[in-house]
């Protein structure tokens, strides 16, 4: 009598290891995890069981992913027809996770392919199986979801001490012995950056004015308008170690002090949207204390409102004393003026006479500085303007001008030339800072 034909079935053995310790080593993990799937396959020769010459490993791969190169060929080799049992040292070396493992087994399953443990005997094609299957894959997950707590409880508790828990450090700090430590150079552009900001209140121009002095980011990127939120709200500036909202002391040395954070955000609290809303009756009038008339008398700014939309003018202190018609030149719309004004100080600062006179004046004062130096300060102010605060503006626009004379025929601005030294000194200050 003939014996009856067994059919070869084709064992591809899984193995993978989730950390990378000790996989240097010449027998290691995944070795240990095959030399136990062979010895099983021998074992269950007489029924036909062969081994594929095809290894599939992971090394230093987490089972919560199916991102793995092993188990992606495996798959790929499964819907090819080329493999009739997938062989692992433990269900968990496959997956961790019960909706991916639910996953692999439909793939198995689509293509008659049997999943055996070799620690956990069972087949996957019967039911007690399957349950069998189940039961383990929800300890194995359990299991993972523990240690991940536990994980998370060490480092709450590591950042409670104040503890720096490794990541990328914020920029003004520097990584020595597994502790943040304050980088001087870099810690300097981090204060100018905060004292810079409360004055203009404008993330996007704080960034391109460090954009145009060549600073970057410790990967050479630019520091764009959101690089420049993150670190004005980042409290590990303060010296504080911060975990899920909570800050607590922390080990490293503080960059800004309290006083510079408040005022920082004092004005964050407004949005930007609501900061360029804000009516110019809130804030110092531009030209006030500037504008004289015809006859010699100040003109004082003043509003009023109608349908609910501000009309803004300044006003001759010769009508307000003595009424209507005292005064040729009597009321002026004050957004009219003003830009007349501002236009006529952007142009004053591209002049090479200007710009010479202002050189001249500081350089009386400084020996050091250069042609260029008072050059790009000045220009600095003209794309700067639009976006500083009407506060700034208007302290820019006193420092600047000495008397605006209007008369019929136009305007007469008298600048002071002091003044274009003083900005200079301030603009080259604020370059120096940030260098």
């Amino acid at each position: 009598m003939s014996k009856p034909i067994i059919r070869k079935l084709r064992c591809a053995i899984y193995t993978r290891k989730s950390s990378e310790e000790g996989l240097e080593q010449e027998f290691n993990s995944l070795h240990a995890q095959r030399e136990a799937c062979e010895a099983y396959i021998a074992s269950q020769r007489s029924e036909g069981w062969v081994l594929v010459r095809d290894q599939y490993d992971d090394g230093g791969i987490s089972g919560g992913t199916l991102e793995r190169a092993g188990l992606k060929q495996l798959l790929a080799d499964v819907e090819d027809g080329l493999v009739d049992v997938v062989v692992v040292y433990k269900i968990d070396r496959l997956s961790r996770a019960l909706m991916d493992f639910s996953k692999l087994v439909e793939v198995f399953d689509r293509n008659d392919v049997t999943f055996v443990s070799v620690t956990q005997s069972f087949n996957t094609t019967t039911s007690m199986g399957r349950l069998t299957l189940n039961i383990l894959l929800s300890f194995a997950q359990f299991e993972r979801e523990v240690t991940a707590e536990r994980i998370r409880d060490k480092f709450r508790a590591s950042r409670m001490k104040g503890m720096w828990m490794g990541g990328v450090p914020p920029f003004g700090y520097r990584v020595e012995n597994r502790k943040l430590v304050v980088d001087e150079e870099r810690s300097s552009i981090v204060r100018w950056a905060f004292e810079r900001f409360i004055r203009i209140g404008s993330g996007t121009v704080l960034a391109r004015e460090l954009a145009a002095k060549g600073i970057r980011t410790p990967k050479g990127n630019a520091m764009d308008k959101k690089f420049i939120y993150r670190m004005l709200n980042n409290r590990a500036y303060l010296g504080e170690a911060v975990h899920k909202g909570d800050s607590y002391p922390g080990e490293h040395d503080a960059i800004i002090d309290r006083d510079i954070w408040d005022k920082v955000h004092a004005v964050l609290k407004e949005s930007p949207r609501k900061r360029a809303a804000r009516t110019r009756a809130d804030t110092p009038a531009l030209l006030k204390g500037l504008l004289y008339g015809p006859d010699g008398a100040a003109f004082s700014p003043t509003h009023t409102r109608k349908g609910g939309k501000l009309y803004r003018y300044y006003v001759s202190q010769t009508i307000l004393k003595h009424g209507a018609g005292t005064c040729e030149i009597g009321r002026v719309p004050a957004g009219e003026i003003e830009a007349a004004v501002i236009n006529q100080l952007r142009s004053v600062f591209r002049q090479p006479e200007i710009v010479a006179g202002t050189w001249k004046e500081a350089r009386a004062q400084d020996g050091e500085v250069t042609e260029g130096d008072a050059r790009v300060a000045l220009q600095q102010l003209d794309p700067l303007w639009d976006e500083l605060f009407p506060a700034e503006q208007a302290r820019i626009a006193a420092l600047l001008i000495e008397r605006i004379d209007i008369g019929v025929d136009g305007l007469d601005v008298r600048l002071r030339m002091d003044g274009l030294t003083g900005l200079a000194h301030e603009m080259m200050a604020d370059l120096g800072a940030a260098a």
